[in-house]
């Protein structure tokens, strides 16, 4: 079971990354497309840690997250500035 994890952790973020270039594509802002993308590399990261944690996949998975955390706030915050668009890219 755990050899199955690595491949796991490969097919979760090569499935983050189409999925994150179908977001952008959908909603014709790069937040989208981030917000995606890091949420998909955090799953890739923690389904390494499952199956044997070292502390270089600590740490990787650590730095991922963090860097989730704070791209997660400049964008929310970088957003308020500019028009507001519903789904889709629709302005509202």
């Amino acid at each position: 079971m755990t050899a199955l994890l690595p491949a796991a952790a490969v097919l979760v973020t090569a499935l983050g990354l189409v999925s994150a270039a179908a977001a952008w594509r959908l909603t014709r802002t790069v937040r989208g497309g981030l917000a995606v993308l890091l949420d998909f590399l955090t799953a890739a990261g923690l389904l390494r840690l499952a199956g044997e944690p070292s502390w270089d996949g600590i740490t990787l998975a650590a730095a991922v997250i963090a860097l989730r955390k704070l791209l997660g706030a400049s964008l929310h915050l970088s957003g308020r500035h500019g028009t507001a668009t519903g789904p889709a890219g629709a302005a509202r």
